[in-house]
C-alpha cells in the first residue's frame, strides 16, 4: 500500500472526502516527520515503533571508481516491528 492507497482507503471507510482525507493522511504523516526530525519516539502498540539512530562516520568506497570516501555522520529512521504484527505476519496459512 502507498500513501494514495491510504487516502482512498481513509476515504471509503471513513465516508470522507478525497480533500478530508488528504489532510488527515498528511497530518499524521507530519507529526510523524516533526516528532522524529527533533529525536523523538513514535510507538504505535500492536504494530510498532519508529525512532531515529545516529551513525557515525566511516570511510566508505565509491563502487564505480573503487576510491575511499568519507561518509559524514547521519541520523536515520528505524523501525522495529511490534510483536503483534509479527506474529500476525508469520502466520501459516
Amino acid at each position: 500500500m502507498n500513501k494514495s492507497g491510504l487516502i482512498e482507503a481513509l476515504s471509503k471507510k471513513e465516508n470522507l472526502t478525497e480533500k478530508k482525507a488528504i489532510d488527515v493522511v498528511n497530518l499524521i504523516f507530519k507529526g510523524f516527520t516533526d516528532t522524529l526530525k527533533k529525536g523523538g519516539r513514535i510507538e504505535i502498540r500492536g504494530f510498532g515503533s519508529f525512532v531515529v539512530r545516529n551513525y557515525e562516520a566511516y570511510t566508505g568506497r565509491n563502487p564505480k571508481t573503487g576510491k575511499n570516501i568519507k561518509v559524514a555522520p547521519k541520523r536515520l529512521p528505524f523501525f522495529k516491528v511490534g510483536k503483534e504484527l509479527k506474529s500476525k505476519v508469520d502466520k501459516k496459512k
